[in-house]
C-alpha cells in the first residue's frame, strides 16, 4: 500500500487533530503518501482531497477541532453516494482508508470496505460510546471542561443557596454526566442508560434541605430530557430556587489535553500500522492501557453501556 487517505466525520472532538498528525507522519515514515479527505464524507464525494505533507499537520496537535473540518453527509447513506466516493478514491489511487469519528462514521467505512476499500475506523467523539474502547478521543478533555464549569457553577449556587440543574452532552451515553457527577460531588446524575429517579431526587433535595443543606448540584444527560423542563419539575417538587445550565457546544471545544493529545497518537498510528498490514474493516481502540483492534460490524452492533461499580458509587458518596 503506497497511498491512503485520511477523514475526520461527525461531531469534532479534542484530539482529532493529534490523530491526523499521527496518521500523516506514521505514514510518511514508512514512504507512504497521505491524502486529507476535506468535510468528512461530502469531501469525499466532491473530490475535496489534497495530498498532505509533513507540513501539513506541523503545529496542531496542541488545537481542539479538526483541520480537515466535517460535515453531515445523507448522500452517502445510500449506494450512489458510495460509489461516487469509490470514483473519487481511484481517480487519486488511495487504497486504504482512516476514518476518525464515531458510529455513524465507522457505517459508512464498514461499506467502503464492503466494496472493496479497506478502511480502520478510530473513535473520535466526546461520549465515550463506542464499545470496544476505554476511552475515544475527546472525551477527557470535554469532561475536564464540564468539571471545571461545574465548580464555576457550584460557588454560585453556594453563594446564593440554589440547586442548579446542568445538562451535558449525551443522548445516548451517559458518561460525560456519570463522570462529571462524580468528580464534582453532584448530589443526583441523571443518565439515559438508567431509568428516571425523579422521586428519588426529590426526596434526596428534601432530606438535605431539612439537615441545613444549602445548594445542590443536579447533573443530567441530555438523553433523559430537557434541562429546562426537568428544572421547572424540580422547583415545582420542593419549592427549592431551583436554576438550570445548558453547557452546550463549550463541551466540543478547547485545547485537548495530555490524555487526548497521547490516546489520539497512539490509536492514529496504529491505525496506519494495520492498513499496512493488510487488514480491513477494523477499529483501534484502547482498553487496560494497551491498543487492540475490533471488527467493524462487531462493534457497531454492540449496545453502549456504563460502569455500574462507578454510579452505584455516585449514588453512595451523595447521600
Amino acid at each position: 500500500m503506497k497511498k491512503i487517505g485520511v477523514l475526520t466525520s461527525g461531531g469534532d472532538a479534542p484530539g482529532m487533530n493529534a490523530a491526523v498528525r499521527a496518521v500523516v507522519r506514521k505514514a510518511i515514515y514508512h514512504d507512504v503518501e497521505v491524502y486529507g479527505i476535506y468535510n468528512g464524507y461530502q469531501g469525499l464525494i466532491d473530490g475535496n482531497i489534497k495530498k498532505m505533507e509533513l507540513g501539513s499537520v506541523g503545529d496542531i496537535i496542541q488545537r481542539g477541532g479538526t483541520i480537515l473540518y466535517s460535515a453531515r453527509c445523507e448522500e452517502f447513506k445510500t449506494e450512489e453516494g458510495q460509489d461516487k466516493g469509490i470514483e473519487q478514491l481511484k481517480k487519486f489511487g488511495i487504497e486504504g482508508l482512516i476514518v476518525i469519528g464515531g458510529d455513524g462514521s465507522f457505517q459508512g467505512a464498514e461499506k467502503l470496505t464492503k466494496k472493496g476499500y479497506p478502511c480502520i475506523g478510530v473513535p473520535g467523539t466526546i461520549d465515550n460510546d463506542i464499545p470496544g474502547t476505554d476511552f475515544t478521543i475527546g472525551f477527557d478533555t470535554a469532561l475536564n471542561t464540564v468539571i471545571e464549569a461545574i465548580d464555576k457553577i457550584r460557588d454560585t449556587a453556594t453563594s446564593h443557596e440554589r440547586t442548579y440543574v446542568i445538562e451535558v452532552m449525551g443522548r445516548h451515553a451517559g458518561d460525560l454526566a456519570l463522570w462529571s457527577g462524580l468528580a464534582d460531588g453532584a448530589e443526583s446524575i441523571l443518565i439515559p442508560e438508567q431509568p428516571d429517579e425523579f422521586n428519588e431526587v426529590v426526596d434526596r433535595l428534601k432530606k438535605g434541605h431539612e439537615r441545613g443543606k444549602k445548594h445542590s448540584i443536579i447533573v443530567l444527560a441530555e438523553g433523559v430530557g430537557s434541562g429546562f423542563d426537568y428544572g421547572k419539575r424540580i422547583k415545582e417538587a420542593t419549592n427549592l430556587e431551583t436554576r438550570v445550565t445548558i453547557l452546550g457546544h463549550i463541551q466540543r471545544g478547547g485545547s485537548p489535553t495530555a490524555n487526548d493529545r497521547v490516546l489520539a497518537s497512539r490509536l492514529g498510528a496504529k491505525a496506519v500500522d494495520l492498513l499496512l498490514e493488510g487488514k480491513a474493516g477494523r477499529m483501534v481502540g484502547i482498553q487496560n492501557n494497551k491498543l487492540v483492534d475490533h471488527d467493524i460490524i462487531e462493534i457497531l452492533q454492540q449496545p453502549h453501556t456504563i460502569d455500574e461499580d462507578m454510579y452505584r458509587l455516585s449514588k453512595e458518596l451523595s447521600i
